[in-house]
């Protein structure tokens, strides 16, 4: 991976220690913050933006999640080094590239063609080399590296989609914001047998999930 300049590695580990203080982070989440350069994620014209705690539009009616919204994501799953996450909405790649910094490998889905052409010339820009892209419907999962220690939803559901609780691995857990009456709540699910162990954990606001591929 390109290392940081100095600039732009004193910005990362604001960001870093301001995510820590309103959230504590544990020392691998913390550092992932610090390492990725959130300025290469955003779009042109909200560069001044990248290291506020702020969700920031990104094209296609999408946004980019806020650096303190993807830090407790990550800090939700548990993460481990060896593990290997699928991720199910790409996005900006900004959740991936923080991913990157802790697990063994990032597999990624991205339904909107153009968003993922994008990641991906970041991801080679900033020389990752552990994350694996696909333009898909994030909810068939990607059962060709299945299974998977780790899932993380990037958009919000109704249901955890079945062919993605077949893609988690036992004792596996999966993170996800999930519809709730009119509220949306990030909820940690562990896998057990042939059942998800259910945690409620905090309210929050996500984009919902969308069926289909968009060229």
């Amino acid at each position: 991976m390109s290392a940081l300049d100095r600039i732009t590695a004193t910005k990362t580990a604001k960001l870093a220690d301001e995510c820590h203080k309103i959230f504590p982070l544990n020392e691998s989440v913390k550092n992932a913050i610090a390492k990725t350069n959130r300025e290469e994620f955003v779009p042109f014209g909200f560069k001044q933006s990248a290291y506020k705690l702020d969700a920031l539009p990104m094209g296609s009616a999408q946004w980019i999640s806020s650096p303190l919204t993807v830090a407790k994501m990550t800090q939700y799953l548990e993460p481990k080094k060896n593990d290997r996450v699928l991720e199910i909405g790409c996005g900006s790649g900004y959740q991936a590239a923080v991913l990157s910094h802790i697990f063994r490998g990032v597999f990624t889905i991205e339904r909107i063609e153009s968003l993922m052409v994008e990641a991906k010339s970041r991801f080679k820009k900033l020389s990752i080399n552990n994350i694996h892209t696909r333009i898909d419907d994030g909810q068939n999962g990607w059962v060709q590296f299945a299974p998977y220690d780790r899932i993380l939803l990037s958009a919000t559901a109704k249901t955890i989609p079945q062919k993605l609780f077949e893609q988690l691995s036992e004792g596996g857990i999966l993170v996800a914001p999930m519809q709730v009456g009119s509220r949306q709540i990030i909820t940690r699910f562990k896998k057990v047998g042939n059942s998800l162990q259910k945690e409620e954990l905090e309210e929050c606001d996500f984009v919902p999930i969308v069926s289909g591929i968009q060229k």
